[in-house]
């Protein structure tokens, strides 16, 4: 037998071997009366030979909806991320319908042509986190009958559900932590300040130290992009000269990992708190005091939303807010010097 890559058996294909009509071929197929045993078993059997397989996304497009659902994510190899996906997919196979799955990378183009390639092949509704700054190119899409919901991040320039944690109030709390323990000059090491998360954690820091009554010195702060010769820059701008940071709050999970490795470089360890948790994190020496979100809460509650909208709820665009939890173990109790 000789295998055509590329070709799929047609319907047409399976009626000429089992020698019936296109119509009977289609009864069986879907399961429908009027074919004798003898003649479905024999259309099975030429269904086997053959390697047939019904044409769902046709079907389903006939009954207006496709049973899929489209994830874009800002980089589905985080660890972070990859929760979040796995919780989306459990709500989204719950329901019957497939997930598809791409990373923007940060970038608002590829953000757009992702979320319109999912629209062109028809997926029900989104669930994105966002990368731009401007979604009003989904507004032909949502008003055609796409659901969406933003997740992580809200939208922008349009009104959309959104699921997100208490990104400002964590870091508050993560600060408010530092500050308990004697620390003064505490350092802020974000990311790109455009970015949503990114700001509202800053927010939340500079909440807990003008509550305080400490100064908002601009030379404990820095935000950037994440790579490690940025975050390594940065941290060391942070731990020397005359008046050194003596704690750090860092503001996600890839920050974090870049000071873990610089720290054992310093000439004095800061006090550190880390947003987000890290896998082996408590096996640490000292275990990694973290503001802990919930990316399985963050997936399923945007599903969730995103399947009542599906269903038919009309009511206005609601925004979710997650709470976060402080986890301490020992990295943010180091008293200050």
């Amino acid at each position: 037998m000789t295998t055509r890559y590329g070709t799929r058996p047609t319907m047409k294909d399976v009626a000429a071997r089992a020698r019936v009509g296109l119509k009977t071929v289609s009864r069986v197929v879907n399961d429908e009366p009027g074919v004798t045993p003898e003649t479905a078993a024999r259309v099975r059997s030429a269904i086997t030979e053959l390697g047939f397989r019904r044409n769902d996304s046709a079907r389903m497009l006939r009954k207006g909806r496709t049973a899929s659902v489209g994830l874009l994510l800002e980089d589905i190899g985080d660890p972070f991320y990859s929760v979040l996906s796995r919780a989306v997919e459990a709500v989204a196979r719950s329901h019957g319908s497939l997930l598809f799955t791409g990373s923007s990378s940060e970038h608002p183009q590829r953000e757009r042509e992702l979320a319109l390639a999912f629209c062109a092949r028809r997926v029900d509704g989104l669930v994105i986190v966002p990368a731009g700054d401007d979604h009003r190119y989904l507004l032909p899409e949502l008003e055609a009958g796409t659901a969406a919901v933003f997740v992580d991040r809200p939208a922008e320039r349009i009104e959309a559900d959104a699921v997100l944690s208490d990104n400002a109030g964590g870091a508050r709390e993560g600060t408010w932590h530092l500050i308990r323990q004697g620390h003064r000059r505490i350092g802020f090491l974000g990311d790109q300040p455009q970015i949503h998360t990114a700001a509202e954690r800053l927010r939340g820091y500079r909440g807990a130290m003008a509550a305080a009554g400490l100064p908002l010195d601009p030379d404990q702060v820095a935000m950037g992009p994440t790579d490690p010769a940025t975050v390594a820059a940065a941290l060391d701008r942070l731990t020397t000269g005359p008046r050194p940071v003596t704690a750090l709050l860092t503001g996600n999970n890839r920050i974090t990992l870049e000071v873990l490795r610089r720290l054992p470089l310093l000439t004095y360890r800061p006090a550190l708190v880390g947003f987000d948790d890290l896998e082996l994190a408590e096996l640490l020496v000292p275990g990694l005091t973290v503001v802990a979100q919930d990316p399985a809460a963050l997936g399923q509650t945007a599903a969730d939303l995103l399947f009542r909208r599906l269903d038919g709820d009309t009511g206005p665009p609601r925004t979710v807010r997650l709470a976060t939890r402080l986890i301490p173990r020992g990295s943010g109790e180091t008293a200050a010097p």
